[in-house]
């Protein structure tokens, strides 16, 4: 019985730990914010490149080559990857959003 308990604890533990390791990995760019980087990118257009392979989804990672740029005074980086808008944290290289063509 003791032994019972003692499992469940432990797999209670390892549901709260891997619970807080995705809200931790959950990004989120508040509405404001996003209206200022979706003006900067409307007036300040680039090139679209192509990406093959890669899904683009909050979270995924991009390679350390491709080109970011920025957006002044603001935390995050944006480049234009197929048609859409990403931003892009510049320390990790993980999309932080996604922006479909206006």
């Amino acid at each position: 019985m003791r032994m019972n308990k003692y499992l469940i604890m432990v797999a209670a533990g390892a549901i709260l730990m891997s619970a807080r390791v995705s809200m931790a990995e959950t990004i989120i760019v508040k509405q404001e914010d996003q209206k200022v980087y979706r003006e900067y990118v409307h007036k300040n257009p680039i090139a679209s490149i192509k990406l093959p392979g890669i899904e683009l989804n909050v979270g995924t990672k991009l390679d350390d080559k491709v080109e970011l740029r920025e957006v002044p005074n603001e935390r995050y980086r944006y480049t234009v990857v197929d048609g859409r808008t990403v931003l892009v944290d510049p320390d990790t290289h993980q999309i932080v959003a996604v922006y479909d063509a206006d």
